[in-house]
C-alpha cells in the first residue's frame, strides 16, 4: 500500500507537470468555431461512458483485483529478468478507486478506464528512470521543484473550496431575507415593436449614406408606432390587439408572438428589458429601446418563491461569492514588477498583474510621503 501512495503521488505530479508545461507554451489564437459544432472529445468520451458503464460494477468487492500487471514489481523476485511472467503486481479495487478520486473526484468511468490502461506503462517506465539514475538528474529535479509548487497551489484551491462549502442555513435564510426582489416570479404583458418595416429598404444602387437615411427614417416611423400603442396601453387596452396591430403597422405577415410572459425571474432576460422587474404590478412600463426593436410591459403579479425553493441556488450563490472573495484575496496580496528591457511592455495590466520596470531594470521609485503641515 505504501508504494501505491508513492505512485499515485508520482502520477498526479506527471498530470500536474504536463499542465504546467502546457501554461508555460506560447498560446496561438484560438481558431474559429465551426459551422456545425460537433461535442468535444471530452464531451464525447463522457457521453459514451455512460452507455459503457459495466452493469456489475457495484457488485466488485473492494478487495477484488482490478488491474494485473505483468513484468512490472517494486522488487523483483528472483529470475523475473528472464520471465515477465515472474514479476506480477496486484491493484484492488479499493486502491484504484482511492488514486482515481485522489486525481480527479467523480472521475467518468471512461476516464477511468483510460487511467487504468496508462497506468502500468506509468509504473514501469518511472520504475526504469530511478534505475537510470534519473532522479538525481538536474532537469527532473527543477520539474519536480515547479510541480511540487503546482501541486501545493492546486491543494490550497481544493482547501479554500472545502471551506466555501460551508454555508450555514442561518446565512441562506439571511441572504434571502436581504434579497426579496432576487426570488420574485414575475408575470407580465409585452408588446413588441419591430425596429424597423421589412419593406423599407434602400434602392438598388444606394450609397451608405442613403441606406443608413432609409434604416433611420424607417426606425423613427416606427418609434411613433410604439409611443402611439404604448399610450393606448395606459388607457387599459387589450396586449393581445397592440401587438396584433405592431405587426399590422410594420407589415409583418407572421403570426403575433404571446404576449403573456409568466413565472419569470429576475435576471432570466435581456438586461435592457430589467426594469421591468421593479414595477408594481398593474403599471405599464415606459416604451423601451432595445437594439431588437421598441417594447412596453404590464407588470400582472409577482409571486415570492419560497425559501425552500431556493435553498440549494442561494447555498451555491454564496458558496461562489466566498470562493471568488477567497481567490481573489490570494491574488492581490502578492505583486511582481517585471523587466520590461527583458519581457517588453504589456499589453494590458489588470489588477494583482505584474507591473513592468522601468527601462535599466531598476524598481520604480516609491511615492514620495505626503508633506508634514508647518506648526
Amino acid at each position: 500500500m505504501q508504494r501505491f501512495r508513492r505512485a499515485a503521488c508520482l502520477f498526479a505530479a506527471l498530470i500536474v507537470a504536463d499542465l504546467a508545461v502546457a501554461q508555460l507554451a506560447p498560446s496561438s489564437p484560438a481558431p474559429p468555431p465551426p459551422q456545425n459544432p460537433q461535442p468535444s472529445p471530452v464531451e464525447k468520451g463522457e457521453a459514451e461512458s455512460r452507455a459503457t458503464v459495466p452493469p456489475k460494477v457495484a457488485t466488485v468487492p473492494p478487495t477484488t483485483p482490478v488491474i494485473i500487471i505483468h513484468g512490472y514489481c517494486e522488487t523483483p523476485t528472483a529470475g523475473s529478468a528472464a520471465s515477465k511472467s515472474g514479476c506480477t503486481t496486484v491493484i484492488t479495487r479499493a486502491e484504484f478507486e482511492k488514486l482515481a478520486n485522489t486525481l480527479q473526484p467523480d472521475m467518468p468511468p471512461q476516464v477511468r478506464k483510460q487511467l487504468a490502461t496508462q497506468y502500468p506503462q506509468i509504473l514501469f517506465m518511472a520504475q526504469q528512470a530511478r534505475k537510470r539514475g534519473l532522479e538525481a538528474n538536474p532537469h527532473y529535479l527543477q520539474i519536480l521543484k515547479f510541480t511540487k509548487m503546482e501541486l501545493l497551489k492546486l491543494e490550497l484551491d481544493r482547501s479554500i473550496q472545502e471551506e466555501a462549502d460551508k454555508v450555514a442555513d442561518s446565512e441562506i435564510a439571511d441572504f434571502y431575507k436581504k434579497n426579496p426582489a432576487n426570488f420574485d416570479q414575475t408575470s407580465f404583458l409585452r408588446v413588441y415593436v419591430p425596429k424597423t418595416r421589412p419593406s423599407d429598404t434602400p434602392k438598388e444602387g444606394a450609397t451608405p449614406a442613403d441606406a443608413e437615411a432609409v434604416r433611420k427614417n424607417s426606425e423613427t416611423d416606427m418609434k411613433h408606432v410604439a409611443d402611439e400603442l404604448h399610450a393606448r396601453a395606459v388607457s387599459g387596452e387589450d396586449f393581445a390587439e397592440l401587438q396584433k396591430d405592431a405587426y399590422d403597422a410594420a407589415g409583418v405577415k407572421a403570426a403575433p408572438p404571446p404576449t403573456l410572459n409568466a413565472n419569470v425571474r429576475r435576471g432570466n432576460g435581456p438586461v435592457a428589458q430589467s426594469a421591468v422587474f421593479d414595477l408594481p404590478p398593474g403599471q405599464v412600463s415606459a416604451v423601451l429601446n432595445d437594439p431588437t426593436g421598441f417594447y412596453f410591459f404590464k407588470v400582472v403579479s409577482k409571486t415570492p418563491l419560497p425559501l425552500a425553493d431556493v435553498k440549494d441556488e442561494i447555498r451555491t450563490t454564496l458558496r461562489t461569492q466566498r470562493s471568488q472573495a477567497m481567490h481573489q484575496a490570494m491574488q492581490d496580496a502578492v505583486s511582481a514588477d517585471l523587466n520590461k528591457d527583458y519581457f517588453g511592455d504589456a499589453p494590458s495590466n489588470p489588477p494583482g498583474a505584474p507591473r513592468p520596470m522601468p527601462s535599466g531594470g531598476t524598481r520604480p521609485a516609491p511615492n514620495p510621503p505626503p508633506a508634514q503641515p508647518k506648526e
